[in-house]
């Protein structure tokens, strides 16, 4: 019973994200997402409204900091937990077995 539950979950989702692969424009073409007024106002007035001199820049640190900041934070708690596990010893149990088993 799991197992048919689960496919028919499974096949309901493949139905959902085939029919919206057809649903999505051809690459460059008017309609696409990536043309929008977004970029366009970053284009043409980022340099006034953050003063930065460079597009990319303003775009990271002003238009998107929330975004970057929550970014940073992710990779720095990966950096963090990868870090803090470097220096645990991994073969604890296996001495605990040796004690045991003699």
């Amino acid at each position: 019973m799991k197992k048919l539950f689960t496919f028919t979950i499974l096949g309901g989702l493949l139905i959902v994200l085939l029919t919206s692969i057809t649903e999505i424009p051809p690459l460059g073409e008017e309609k696409n997402p990536a043309y929008n007024e977004v970029s366009e106002y970053y284009v043409n007035e980022s340099a006034q409204d953050t003063g930065a001199q460079n597009i990319i820049a303003a775009i990271i640190t002003d238009y998107r900091a929330f975004d970057t900041l929550g970014e940073t934070t992710v990779l720095f708690t990966g950096i963090a937990a990868v870090t803090a596990m470097i220096g645990v010893p991994h073969d604890k149990g296996k001495k605990e077995d040796q004690e045991h088993h003699g």
